[in-house]
């Protein structure tokens, strides 16, 4: 409640899909009208809709057109942003400490600092889980951030150049890559990479062809999308095989080298470009967050209600946060459950204020979807009279469309949405397919 004549602070870490989302209404809705002081933190200045980074590694989608600048956006809604990287919590003076930030050449921009709070918030998302694979760390791409998706994309294009302007004999495997896991990211990032190989030589690098460019999933468990239904994953598996990529299921990577990546059958696998997509975890600082309880992969454990089980004022959602359901499982980290949870947390915050109690989460499960570019899509919508519904092509693409047009209407409102779609279909227009710099 407010102290005094100061309004109530609510910290929000993580500008992820949730957080963000979470910021731009609780701004809206109390910092607008001056009932509550609503401060964003993440450590990075923009935000792009993670489930689309691993377009962004293949450049068939542009991140500079599609970031949100976090200071513009709290402007607009009436939020602070502070730009810094969370490192450390007093529980009992209610305060989170940041470090610094450094510029591209290593100087210190802004000191480290610590922000009050009367209401915390945790989103700060996952990060890829090497569970502790030799060599993964060091031989491995991944797809956690901007900056990993714009190096990968860098990466990708200037091989292929090389090879493209190179008259002696390529290294084998120079252009192959091999992907470790094949969940929804792996698989997504598979087919828009085969997109890729066939539009570079539509836009000049017809020294390649398709069959220099060998792509390959590696699956621990014995299909592809595990936590789908059978049905779709063998939909989607057949999908990729008519697309030539190899898919190696029921192996597990037991050492990544500079060469290719090894399985758990002795198998080495070459490649030039080697991806790791096999599990997450939540960033490793939150396991020593002041002894708020976690659980094996570092979320925090809280209660329905998203309170950590140890501090009614520290409310942690998304990816980073381990929810209970009803079946003794946890909420799936998914951009659907931060979607949810995020707008409980706007009706349950805005309650607090007014003494009301904290509202409990029930995860509602709409189905997933997993995307293979201009392919195919398929998955499963759920519904209460409808139960599991399988849909692929057309309708399965345009639902999976519609999941980031709600995140943009839950940031922008109807009518900006509107006008950035119609602004995305003109520089489509006029520009290429994929980035080609």
């Amino acid at each position: 409640m407010p102290t005094g004549t100061q309004p109530h602070r609510i910290v929000i870490v993580g500008g992820g899909a949730g957080g963000i989302e979470l910021a731009t209404k609780l701004g809206s809705k109390m910092g607008r009208k001056g009932r509550a002081e609503i401060t964003l933190v993440d450590s990075n200045r923009t935000h792009v809709w993670k489930p689309l980074l691993h377009e962004v590694a293949a450049g068939t989608f542009d991140s500079y057109e599609n970031q949100l600048e976090y200071l513009a956006q709290g402007a607009k809604n009436h939020f602070r942003f502070r730009l810094g990287r969370m490192t450390g919590l007093d529980r009992r003076n209610k305060i989170i400490e940041v470090a610094p930030t450094y510029n591209a050449d290593g100087e210190e921009i802004i000191p480290a600092r610590s922000f009050p709070y009367d209401t915390l918030v945790i989103a700060v998302g996952s990060i890829s889980n090497d569970f502790g694979i030799p060599g993964v760390r060091e031989h491995c791409l991944f797809l956690d951030t901007l900056q990993q998706a714009e190096n990968f994309q860098s990466r990708l294009i200037e091989s292929h150049i090389h090879v493209h302007a190179d008259t002696a004999p390529s290294d084998p495997g120079e252009l192959d890559v091999v992907i470790a896991g094949a969940g929804a990211t792996g698989v997504e990032l598979a087919a828009q990479l085969h997109k890729v190989s066939r539009l570079f030589r539509a836009y000049g690098l017809d020294g390649l062809t398709p069959q220099d460019i060998k792509i390959s999933i590696v699956e621990a468990a014995d299909r592809i999308l595990p936590g789908l239904p059978p049905d779709l994953s063998q939909a989607t598996e057949d999908e990729l095989h008519k697309l030539d990529i190899d898919v190696i299921k029921g192996e597990r990577v037991v050492e990544a080298t500079p060469e290719g990546i090894r399985t758990s059958d002795g198998r080495l696998i070459r490649a030039g470009i080697r991806v790791w997509a096999a599990g997450i975890k939540a960033p490793d600082f939150l396991k020593d967050l002041d002894g708020l309880e976690t659980n094996a992969i570092s979320q925090l454990v809280v209660r329905p209600t998203l309170q950590t089980t140890l501090d009614d004022d520290i409310y942690a959602f998304g990816d980073c946060a381990a929810c209970p359901l009803p079946d003794g499982g946890t909420v799936p980290p998914r951009a659907q459950s931060a979607h949810q949870q995020a707008s409980l947390l706007v009706k349950s915050l805005c309650g607090r204020l007014r003494g009301q109690p904290p509202l409990d989460y029930h995860y509602r499960d709409y189905g997933s979807l997993v995307s293979l570019g201009k392919y195919s899509t398929v998955g499963n919508l759920m519904g209460n009279l409808t139960g599991s519904v399988r849909v692929e092509g057309f309708m399965a693409r345009m639902v999976y469309l519609t999941l980031y047009k709600l995140h943009q209407l839950a940031l922008f409102g109807l009518f900006r949405t509107s006008m950035l779609s119609i602004s995305h279909l003109f520089r489509a227009s006029v520009h290429p397919e994929i980035k080609l710099h």
